[in-house]
């Protein structure tokens, strides 16, 4: 029987436009024992971003040379070949293994990449409540040039339809329920059989002595 505690990685995806990231945001203020992974990208920073909180920011030279370097538990040139996301391997296995529970916002190709590494990951999907819902958040974003929301806006169907290749998904049609369902979601992961043992393992071995 292990007594290792280690944290439980968590892959939440979905389109742009869905709300995932607002999400993950509350969530993590009401659950603060997660910890968010922040990617690297190469995609231009925002007025309101801040560098090594929001992403890593870096050009596409740097990380051409972290890929070369291995240093990437998954990456993606995404929003129609444009700009590169990554996410850090070292920095991920790091905090697992101290026992971390560890959120990954990537799109389904980073899914896919991790689940193959880590098969155990939980894979959560975010869904907008409607197509019009979706064309409305991405067409009223802050920063981005016309092109680049329509690009946004066909990438994000295209995303869509890889739903089913998660463990659960959630619709994004009312924030609280959308919360309250991601909570839900974690709750019942630490409560697994696998993780009791591990954080109760010393109750247990005094139970049975």
């Amino acid at each position: 029987m292990t007594t290792t505690q280690t944290g439980t990685l968590y892959i939440i995806a979905g389109p742009s436009g869905s709300g995932k990231t607002s999400l993950i945001t509350d969530l993590v203020k009401r659950m603060p024992d997660l910890a968010v992974s922040i990617s690297h990208t190469t995609r231009p920073q925002r007025p309101q971003e801040k560098d090594g909180v929001d992403y890593y920011f870096v050009n596409e030279e740097t990380f051409l040379q972290m890929i070369e370097a291995g240093e990437f538990l998954e990456y993606a040139k995404v929003f129609n070949y444009h700009y590169y996301y990554g996410t850090s391997q070292q920095w991920v296995e790091t905090r697992l293994l101290q026992g971390t529970d560890i959120i990954l916002e990537i799109d389904w190709q980073g899914a896919m990449q991790v689940r193959r590494l880590y098969p155990e990951a939980v894979g959560i999907f975010i869904l907008p409540p409607s197509r019009e819902a979706l064309d409305s958040r991405l067409r009223h974003r802050q920063g981005d040039l016309p092109e680049i929301i329509q690009k946004r806006l066909d990438v994000a169907v295209a995303e869509m339809s890889h739903y089913a290749e998660f463990d659960y998904f959630i619709i994004n049609r009312d924030f609280e329920t959308a919360i309250s369902d991601l909570q839900a979601i974690i709750i019942a992961q630490n409560l697994t059989f696998s993780k009791q043992v591990q954080k109760q393992a010393a109750l247990i071995a005094s139970l049975l002595a």
